[in-house]
């Protein structure tokens, strides 16, 4: 595989593209955390062991890397994840997904890796479409796109596989055209 790509968002926050090296940190993030993350994180309650997020970065790092996961740093330190997923090419549209410490909330660092990614999805992969999913009670995540000019289209009626059963996710989209 390739080196890293490396996104400077400005001074206090760069992304890095995942590699195995961020597997300890990711866990034991996610593992800290687990009460605060898990209230809107599926994959929170099966990431029981290290191995599973060894798993998930090596399967990453295996695929054809259509998409892209990077862990967000803030001053060196580590404080989640974002990434682009779900790429259609056919139809130029990705989705951006991201989870952050709660050590980190409140500092504008989603708002501007977002930024960096939305331009790098218009620009670099030419992308047309650029959408956000949040759960229609995660009001914090839902910020996220509003703040960046996003357009609310509406509910994706159980659209999301929690432990607590099915949550209605609202679907936030920005079109190249927009900007």
């Amino acid at each position: 595989m390739n080196e890293s790509r490396i996104f400077v968002v400005d001074t206090n926050i760069h992304l890095k593209e995942i590699g195995m090296e961020d597997a300890e940190v990711i866990f034991n993030t996610i593992n800290n955390e687990r009460e605060y993350l898990g209230e809107w994180l599926p994959f929170v309650e099966h990431t029981q062991e290290i191995a599973f997020t060894r798993g998930y970065i090596e399967s990453y790092l295996d695929s054809n890397q259509i998409d892209l996961t990077c862990a967000i740093y803030y001053q060196n330190r580590f404080a989640g994840l974002i990434g682009l997923k779900d790429t259609d090419r056919d139809n130029r549209r990705v989705e951006i997904g991201y989870w952050l410490s709660e050590e980190f909330q409140h500092k504008g660092i989603i708002t501007l890796a977002c930024k960096t990614l939305i331009n790098y999805a218009f620009d670099e992969m030419y992308m047309h479409r650029v959408q956000i999913k949040a759960a229609t009670g995660n009001i914090k995540s839902q910020r996220i796109p509003e703040r960046l000019g996003f357009t609310r289209e509406g509910i994706e009626r159980d659209g999301e596989l929690h432990a607590r059963g099915f949550v209605d996710l609202v679907i936030f989209s920005l079109l190249k055209t927009d900007r």
